[in-house]
Formats: C-alpha cells, sequence, structure tokens
C-alpha cells in the first residue's frame, strides 16, 4: 500500500510548487491533505473535503501540529460538490487533486465513497485543473463495494479524451487480497 500512495504524492508534488492551489477530495486522517499543504508552501492553498466530521478533527490536528493549517480550508461536504464548493477564482487553477477512496481508517467503515458520486467528483475535479496538472486515484477494492467503485472509475477513466487526458494506471500484479490500485489523470500542457 505505501508504494501506492507514496507514488501518488510524487505524482501531486511534482505538478505543485509555491503558491499553487490544491484539492484533496477525501480527506481520511488528513495524511494527503497534509502532503498537499507542504508541496504548496506558504503561498499556496488547499481545499480538503470530506462529509465525517470525525476525519475533518483528525485532520485539523494533524495541520496544526506540523504548523501549515492557515494553509488549508477545510469543507464539510461531499467530494462531489468541488465545482460548487470551490470559489470561481481556482476553477481551471487547480494543480492537484487527491482522491483516496474507501472508508475513513479508524471510522466507520460503513461509511464509504461510493461510485456515482466518486464518478462525479473525478469530472469536476478535471474541469478544474490547470494545463499540465493531475488528479490521483487510490482505489481500493478489497472492502464491501470497493470493487465496483473501482470498476466504475477505471471504465469512466478509460474512455477519457486521450486528446485531454492521460491516464496511467499504477498496480500491483502479483499481490493477493485486492491490493490498492492508483489511475493518475495528467492533463496536457498548454
Amino acid at each position: 500500500m505505501y508504494a501506492v500512495l507514496d507514488f501518488a504524492h510524487h505524482l501531486t508534488a511534482r505538478a505543485l510548487g509555491a503558491g499553487a492551489v490544491a484539492v484533496d477530495a477525501t480527506v481520511g486522517n488528513g495524511h494527503d491533505t497534509l502532503h498537499l499543504a507542504e508541496a504548496v508552501g506558504a503561498d499556496g492553498r488547499v481545499h480538503g473535503f470530506d462529509t465525517q466530521p470525525l476525519a475533518l478533527k483528525r485532520t485539523r490536528q494533524r495541520l496544526a501540529t506540523a504548523g501549515v493549517a492557515e494553509r488549508v480550508l477545510l469543507h464539510e461536504a461531499s467530494h462531489a460538490t468541488l465545482a460548487g464548493t470551490l470559489p470561481a477564482e481556482v476553477h481551471g487553477h487547480v494543480g492537484a487533486v487527491m482522491f483516496n477512496l474507501g472508508y475513513l481508517p479508524g471510522g466507520d467503515h460503513t461509511i464509504t465513497t461510493t461510485p456515482d458520486t466518486t464518478v462525479q467528483a473525478l469530472q469536476q475535479a478535471l474541469t478544474l485543473l490547470e494545463a499540465g496538472g493531475v488528479v490521483t486515484v487510490v482505489l481500493y477494492a478489497g472492502h464491501p463495494g470497493g470493487a465496483a467503485e473501482a470498476r466504475a472509475v477505471t471504465d469512466w477513466a478509460a474512455a477519457l479524451d486521450q486528446e485531454a487526458v492521460q491516464v496511467l494506471s499504477y498496480r500491483f500484479l502479483n499481490q493477493v487480497n485486492a491490493p490498492p490500485a492508483l489511475l493518475a489523470l495528467h492533463s496536457h500542457p498548454a
């Protein structure tokens, strides 16, 4: 699992720089949020989304401990509301969007991301990207509903116009128990 998340962090760090705008579409425990806050620097901004107050609380604590809380705006909202929640001035100027699907580790495992809202959110995320931006999606097929969501996201991504977006699939072929996989959607540079 670490290698997939590490590669997602590598890809998003390459797409961001000081003063950039980034989005964590599924905040969870705040690991990706913290990574993005560090990548955008003191003059950057990260928007984080989660529907669970526990996730937002844990993330606020993580960010405060790291001294980067002022760089992040947390939204208690579904990732399916990205475009409507983000300020209009960041539309088309987001360098990276991260999705880490499934359930909140250490939380209620019956509350999960779902194929319909995730695909809606991914469609919105692509419209928010700047030229050369990236969307990363970590897929977990090993929990109830996870395989269906992974299939829906993969099928959606495979159908994207290659002239607008390049889709990378990064996964383990020799691991048992449905290891996580990563999709990275790169918008073409201008």
